[in-house]
This record gives C-alpha cells, structure tokens and sequence, in this order.
C-alpha cells in the first residue's frame, strides 16, 4: 500500500463517522419513499430517483473537487465501473423497494449484503469461511425469507426488490474493499459517482418526466445525503478495523423505523421485528467472531 494511502487508526472517529453515515442513508431512502409515491406529487420512477442520487452526489463532489484540485493517481477503471455498475443496482432497486414495504424491512433485508460480500470473498478474494461465518450467514438468509411474508402480493414483491439490492451492494463491497487499498477515498467517490452518474442517465432516458419543484429538492437531498454517508463510511473503513465498524451501522435500522413512523406513521408489526432481529443477530454473531479470529 502507499504509505501516503495508508490510514491512521481512530477509532472513536471511525464510530462517529459511521453513526453520522447511517443517518444519512436511512434518510436517502425516505425521501426515496417520498418519492417513489404521490406524496410529493406524481410518483417518479425508481430510475428516476437513482439518477437524480448521481447527479446531486456528482455536482457536489465535483465541486468539492474545482476547489482543492485533488491529484488524481492512475485509477483502476475496471474495479471502478465493476463497483458503480453494481452500486448504481444496488440503489435503485433499494429505491424502488422503498415504495412497497416499510423502511425498516427494506433497510433490514440490505443488512445482507456484508453476508453476500463474504461469500462473495471466497472466489475474488480468496477468503476462507468456517462453520460459523457460513451458520451466520444461513440464518440472515433465513431472517431475509421471513421478511419476504410469501403470499402477501406487493409486500413480497418489495422485500424481493430489497433482496436484489441487498445481493447487487455485497458484491459491490468487494470492489471496494479493493479500491480503498489502492487509492484515495475522495478520488474513489468522485470516480465513481461520475460513472454511476453515467449509467444512470442513459437508464433514465427511458422513463423521465419534469419533477415538481418538491420533487427536485427532494432528489437534490437524496443525493446530498448520499454522498455524505459515502464520505463518513469510506473514512471510517479507513479509521478502524470492518469488524470494530459494522455494527454501528446497524444504527441504520433504527434511523429508518424512526424516519418511517415520524413521516409515513408506518410502526413495524411482530414479522418485521422478527425478520429484522434474526438479520441482526447473525451480523452480531458474525462481527463477533470476526473480532475474535482479528485478536
């Protein structure tokens, strides 16, 4: 690693930074939510709503960008299209599940995603997994299958869409896992928010029309937030260990049941808490016992 690259470790502000980042992303997806139905006037198309995450997060780090000129040191295009095409996915369909099931259930079932980075981890990273990261992982699946409600139409339709994202972000942690080695955060984001920014416009092409003044706030926001918790969590991968990071992560959760019951008074019901606690147990199991093998 550049010894420039190399991070110092700090891990109250890693813990800060992240709690900040998990405020963040549970506030993108309900404005999301707002969005993606009539609450701010007609609902907008879940392509739509991610373009608008890129173009808002673009403009915000390019900007940042003409004020400090960052050099910019030969970066990997292909781990940076492999991760944005994956991120833009990810987003967009975390989006358009936003607006079929509660936030916490949505939020709940993308908790998976450290569970599809490690047992995406054995192929591309070469990582070995024993019998209790791959118990940890059989029971957040099963907590993901209770949240899905089979047979409950749209409910089941939404937990699906979370499930893709939720698979589409794992793998998108192991490029990143492989950028934050190699290059500088700043130039990670504005990398690949510009590429991101790309794929999204020519999906959006297909399904645009005029937003509300309301509805362009909204995007603005979502956009904003998004690389606000972008920053927060990059840096504080780069402060502390993954395993000392990851459940203060969590906190997401919390932050998108609160959102979801001040705004939409949607409360979770006994499946959701369920669902959600089985999720979180198997990542506390799994953060316990990376902990563990680390010391």
């Amino acid at each position: 690693m550049d010894p420039k690259t190399a991070p110092r470790t700090n891990p109250a502000l890693a813990a800060a930074l992240t709690l900040a980042a998990s405020g963040f992303a549970a506030g993108t997806t309900l404005l999301a939510k707002a969005l993606g139905t009539d609450t701010l006037g007609p609902a907008l198309h879940p392509l739509q709503i991610s373009h608008g995450r890129f173009l808002f997060a673009f403009l915000g780090f390019a900007t940042v960008a003409m004020i400090v000129r960052p050099a910019i040191s030969r970066p990997n295009w292909g781990l940076h299209v492999g991760r944005s095409t994956l991120g833009w996915g990810g987003v967009t369909l975390m989006f358009a599940a936003a607006a079929f099931i509660p936030l916490s259930d949505a939020t709940a079932i993308s908790f998976l995603n450290p569970v599809v980075g490690m047992l995406l981890a054995i192929p591309f990273l070469g990582e070995r997994i024993g019998p209790w990261r791959w118990g940890s992982a059989a029971l957040a699946f099963t907590g993901a299958m209770v949240l899905t409600r089979p047979g409950s139409g749209a409910l089941e339709f939404g937990a699906v869409l979370a499930l893709g994202a939720a698979l589409a972000m794992g793998g998108e942690l192991i490029f990143i896992k492989k950028l934050t080695g190699r290059e500088r955060p700043f130039q990670i984001l504005l990398i690949n928010n510009g590429i991101g920014l790309t794929i999204a416009s020519a999906a959006a092409l297909f399904v645009w029309h005029a937003p509300t003044p309301l509805q362009w706030a909204a995007l603005a926001g979502i956009g904003l937030l998004m690389a606000s918790a972008q920053t927060c969590f990059i840096n504080a991968m780069r402060l502390a260990d993954a395993s000392f990071v990851s459940p203060f992560f969590y906190t997401t959760l919390a932050f998108a049941a609160l959102y979801d019951a001040v705004v939409f008074s949607v409360l979770p019901d006994a499946i959701s808490w369920v669902g959600a606690a089985i999720i979180m147990t198997a990542a506390a199991i799994l953060v316990w016992r990376e902990a563990r093998q680390t010391r």
